[in-house]
Parts: C-alpha cells; structure tokens; sequence
C-alpha cells in the first residue's frame, strides 16, 4: 500500500484508510472480535491511518480501536473526532465547539483510546454558536502540549476553513464525497488544495449503496440507521439503484467489483483524496484493498461522469435535521 501526503505539514498515510464506526454502531449487528481482526488484517496490508470518533458506539468504538492497536501503535495514523454531543444512554445532544468541551473531550479520548498522542484531532461538526476560532484556538493548545498532532475539520463551509487554517494550520478536512455524492466539487476542493489542506473523503462506497448489495430497501438490516437515510427509502432507493448498474456494467468490464470501482474513481479525482472505506469484515477489507490496482482509463472516468453527473442521486444525503450541521 503506497503513502501519501495528507495536506501539507508533512502527515503520510495510506492511499486509503479504514473507517471503524460501523464496527460499533449504526450498520447493524457487531462482532468485536472480527472487527479487531479487520483492523489487524488492514495494519498487515499496509493500511496506517484509522478513522474513529467520540460519538461512535457511543463511545464505545474509540475503546475498541484502542485494544485493536495495542502493540502496534508505531503502525498507525490515529484519526479521532469530538464535537457531535451524545449522552451515555445514545441521545445526540446537538454540536458542541466550546473550549472547555474540546479540551475535554481530548482528554477522555486520550484515556479510551489508551495512547499518549492523537495524530489527527478533528472537528466532527462546526458548532454555530461557537466561533471556530475559539475552537481551533484551543485544539492548537492541544498541539502544543503534545496531546494532538495534527488538526482536522469535517463537513465545514469554505469560509469556516479559511477562518480555522488562519488561527492554526489545518491538516485535513473529511467530508462525504462519492460518486453519489459529489457536493465537495467546486468550492470546497478548491479552497483545501489552495490551502494545503488534505482531504479525506468518507462514505467512498455511498454507505455501501454503491457496492451492489442492496436490491430492495428489506435488504438493510432492522437495526440500521441506513433505514431512515433518505438516500435509501421510497422511489429515491429504486432511482438510484438504476446509478448503480452503471457502475456494475463498468465493473463487469473492468474484471473489477462495484466497490472497487467506486474507490477508485475517488482516488482518481487526485492524490491529495484519500478514501476511508468502513467494513467490519475481513472479506470487505481484502476486496476492498484491491481498488488501488485498479486505474480507470480517461475514457472510462468521462463515461462514468456522462452517466452519474453531480446531483443525479434522489435523496438527500442525510435526514433533514442532520442536513443542517453540514456545509457550516
């Protein structure tokens, strides 16, 4: 697995990384003995850079990811996030960006992640009511006392990322972006790579829309926050169900799998991109993996663009109350 810069303060990580919130929540059933498996088998295949938060699990994945690296910590580029408030019991308590609740919420995930340092500390969610200098001035104390090593932004407005990276250097900014989920294209790519600013796309795999295996919405698990994903309901399930046979006919050409596909073509929107798939399963991880061998041709990503332009998915990508926490 080949390295890359991410943005331009000298972080090297993979060319693609592994997302760990689905080992602990919101994709159904869990095994935390296959998922530290998962981690260990992408550590051998030369994945570094894991992808975690406070609020997943609730809190309960930062500890999983923890015992996963015991031993190994040198291997890996540690990637966690704070600002998404929950409560023990999983009620989500809104956007929190205050300094006294970033220096907080460090401190707690230092102990659950059981390691001395976070590589890549980001905003999970801009806090409206916080200014973010306010915020990245006290994630850069952080840095200073060698808590934190890096900083990050997620789902921020090209205006906020500007405002961040003039109170401190902002290493990476992780938003979604797929090929149904093009919204970063324009303005906020432009501002990162103007910048120096990495960036990492998640949900590559459209949440696992993209890889084909769902067929009808019966096919989400009960307990599975895709159900209520708007993306994934009604007539816009079908509608783009009809997008992802064109990537499957691309597969089937290329001697390739959807998902593969689908990582590949973020990686192919430039080196400075750098996927984090989420799986919990060995298999996933390996298939996967196989996307870096994978270069589409400039004929094949032109068709692909003819067929999934930007704004041809139904749905939005999130419920409407959650829609308004992006882009600020």
């Amino acid at each position: 697995m080949n390295q890359v810069a991410l943005g331009s303060l000298g972080l090297k990580v993979s060319r693609m990384g592994l997302g760990c919130m689905g080992m602990s929540e919101f994709y159904g059933a869990t095994d935390d003995t296959e998922s530290i498996a998962t981690i260990h088998l992408a550590l051998d295949r030369g994945i570094n850079f894991l992808d975690t938060a406070d609020m997943y699990g609730p809190f309960k994945n930062e500890v999983l990811v923890g015992k996963a690296i015991q031993g190994r910590r040198k291997e890996v580029v540690l990637a966690t996030k704070f600002g998404n408030q929950r409560s023990l019991d999983g009620k989500f308590l809104g956007v929190n960006g205050r300094p006294e609740y970033v220096r907080a919420c460090c401190e707690a995930s230092l102990q659950r992640l059981n390691v001395e340092v976070i590589d890549l500390y980001y905003q999970h969610r801009v806090d409206p009511n916080t200014p973010i200098e306010d915020t990245v001035g006290t994630m850069a104390d952080l840095v200073k006392e060698g808590k934190v090593r890096y900083l990050g932004l997620s789902e921020a407005a090209p205006g906020t990322i500007r405002r961040a990276h003039r109170v401190h250097p902002i290493t990476a900014l992780q938003t979604e972006y797929s090929l149904w989920t093009r919204d970063p294209e324009g303005d906020i790519l432009s501002t990162v790579r103007e910048l120096g600013i990495g960036f990492v796309a998640y949900s590559p795999l459209g949440r696992g829309f993209l890889t084909g295996e769902f067929k009808r919405p019966e096919d989400i698990p009960e307990n599975d926050f895709r159900r209520f994903n708007p993306r994934f309901q009604g007539d816009n399930f079908y509608k783009n169900l009809d997008l992802v046979r064109h990537i499957e006919a691309v597969a089937e050409a290329k001697g390739a799998t959807p998902a593969q596909i689908a990582l590949a073509w973020v990686m192919a929107q430039g080196e400075d991109i750098v996927p984090i798939f989420g799986t919990k399963k060995r298999s996933r991880l390996e298939e996967n993996l196989k996307a870096v061998q994978i270069a589409l041709t400039p004929a094949e990503l032109q068709e692909i663009d003819r067929v999934l332009p930007q704004g041809s998915t139904a749905g939005t990508r999130y419920p409407e109350q959650h829609m308004s926490a992006v882009n600020i």
